[in-house]
Formats: C-alpha cells, sequence, structure tokens
C-alpha cells in the first residue's frame, strides 16, 4: 500500500517540521514519520469497519421500519433487508480476525462519531445505485459485490465532511486518504465468493522502504547548507528567501537523492519530485524544479558526481 513516493511525502513532512521547530531532534521526528507510516494501517481498518457499521445501522433501520409495515404501510422494496444483508458486508461483519484486529486496536471513530455512519447511510439511501440495488430482484455475490464497490466509489470516497473528520482524528491521514481508499477499492474489487481468509491486510512496512525512508530523512537534513547551495548557486535571480519553502524542501531531497542514493535512478528521482511539487506547491513550481535538476543533474554528471549503479540505473 505504501509507495516510495508516498514516502518521499512522509519525509518531506518531517523535514517540514524540523524546519519550524529547530530544537527537535531529528530522531524524535523519525519516530514521528515512522509513526506516521504506520498510522495508515489504522486508516485503513478504520475505513472497512465503516462497512460493518453502516450493515449494522442499516439491521437497526430495517427492524425500526418492520414496525410500520406491521401497522400496514408497505415497504417501498421487494426485501427492504437486501442491503443488510448484502454477502460482502456479511462477510466483513463475520471476519473474525478483523473483529480481533478492530477491538486490539480499540479503532472506535464510528462509535465516538454515530452521526457519520447516519449520514453516509442517508447519502447511500439517497442515490440511485442503492435505489435500483434494492428495487432490482438480482442477488447474489456479484451484485452484492457491485453495488458496495459503487457506493464506495460514489459516495463514501468522495464525502468531504467524511475527510474533515479523518483529518481531525489524525492529522497525517489527510495524504493517506487516496492511497488508502485505492487500494481499498482494489481489495474490494479482489475478493470472490470463493475467496477464503479474512479482510485483514499484512501490513509490514517492507525493511528497505524503512531504510530508504531513514536515510533520505537523516541526509536531507544533516547536509542541509550544502543541498542548499547546490540549487541557491544555479538561482542568481532569486535570492533563497524568495524560494517557496516546500519547493527548497524538495530540491533538497531531490539533490540528496541524486548524490547519496547510488540504487535509485535518476530518471525517477526526477519524476518522483515533479509530481509532488505539482500536488503541494505552486502550479509553477514543478517548471522551477524542472529546470533546476535539469541543469544539476549535467553537472553532476560531467563532474562524475552522479554515482549510478545495478541494472538500469545507468
Amino acid at each position: 500500500m505504501l509507495t516510495r513516493r508516498h514516502i518521499r511525502i512522509k519525509v518531506m513532512q518531517g523535514l517540514y517540521s524540523l524546519h519550524h521547530s529547530p530544537q527537535t531532534p531529528v530522531t524524535e521526528q523519525w519516530t514521528f514519520v515512522q509513526k506516521s507510516m504506520n498510522q495508515m494501517n489504522a486508516l485503513y481498518l478504520s475505513m472497512l469497519s465503516l462497512f460493518i457499521e453502516l450493515q449494522q445501522y442499516a439491521e437497526e433501520q430495517c427492524a425500526h421500519a418492520e414496525k410500520k409495515y406491521i401497522k400496514g404501510e408497505p415497504s417501498p422494496f421487494p426485501n427492504p433487508n437486501k442491503w443488510a444483508q448484502n454477502a460482502l458486508l456479511q462477510r466483513l461483519k463475520n471476519d473474525a480476525p478483523l473483529r480481533e484486529a478492530l477491538a486490539a486496536k480499540k479503532m472506535n471513530i464510528w462509535y465516538l462519531h454515530p452521526e457519520y455512519v447516519k449520514m453516509i447511510h442517508q447519502d447511500m439511501v439517497a442515490s440511485k445505485r442503492y435505489q435500483n440495488y434494492m428495487i432490482s430482484d438480482q442477488a447474489g455475490w456479484e451484485i452484492d459485490q457491485k453495488v458496495v464497490v459503487s457506493l464506495f466509489k460514489e459516495v463514501i470516497a468522495p464525502c468531504e465532511r467524511l475527510y474533515d473528520l479523518l483529518e481531525d482524528d489524525q492529522i497525517t491521514w489527510v495524504d493517506d486518504i487516496p492511497t488508502v481508499n485505492t487500494y481499498l477499492l482494489k481489495e474490494l474489487k479482489k475478493w470472490t465468493a470463493q475467496s477464503s481468509g479474512t479482510a485483514l491486510p499484512e501490513w509490514n512496512i517492507a525493511a528497505d522502504d524503512l531504510t530508504f525512508a531513514r536515510e533520505l530523512l537523516l541526509k536531507t537534513h544533516e547536509n542541509n547548507l550544502l543541498l542548499e547551495n547546490e540549487f541557491v548557486a544555479k538561482t542568481p535571480q532569486w535570492d533563497k528567501e524568495r524560494i517557496a519553502e516546500v519547493d527548497a524542501l524538495l530540491l533538497k531531497m531531490a539533490i540528496c537523492e541524486l548524490l547519496f542514493f547510488s540504487e535509485i535512478p535518476e530518471r525517477v528521482t526526477l519524476n518522483e519530485y515533479l509530481e509532488i511539487a505539482k500536488e503541494y506547491s505552486s502550479p509553477k513550481s514543478s517548471l522551477f524544479i524542472n529546470g533546476i535538476l535539469d541543469v544539476l543533474t549535467k553537472e553532476f554528471r560531467e563532474s562524475q558526481r552522479l554515482q549510478k549503479k545495478g541494472r538500469g540505473l545507468l
């Protein structure tokens, strides 16, 4: 789930924090970055548990509605319990390892904020996707899976109010939500009626990814002035105070990778930081960063400071 780009973003945030709190030991900041990466698992579990809460809320609503039907008010749907009985939701509800993990990690965000479960349920019920599913007499795993996937894409994932809640609960989640949602969507599509086992992910950050994150944070921080001088010299019309803070951080990180990470291809480094700049800095930042890095890589190559090794890394 955790990509190298996401790791670079986490490191960028750590360096940004160090810049504004220079008294903080870099080892302490590394602990925070590491925790932030691991918190993605908690976010994934929170999103999985939301489906369980939605299923349980639907059951409760059906129980209340049955009293109306007994009094003679007909249900608008052939099977009013169809959503609560959805096969994929039932699988999540009965997933023992998942429930144990939720209990062990004390994942109680929906218990503390039941109004969000109600809100999302109401948004789903109001959607044409839900209405068509409920009035259809078609049933089975594929039908149930398709509606869960569609409602996740169309109602849950784009919900700005849900974003706000998750960000308030854990500030580092704001950058993780799209990644986690994309991963969860792939998992929802991948499960089949014959799938066995648990929906609980095996969440282990690869050792080489952890090493990369730690070294990138430490080396960029330790070589701050050296890295800064590399690009300040190439921007005589800009004093360093006029270079956007995020742009400066991204340039330092990119130069650090070019000079000190021989196993990472030059083109990978350039592409990654240009994409991060598009998302986290000003509209023209990627052009500015690209221009500086293009000049520097040529100079590094000519002076043989750019030493890449391994297949495909020349």
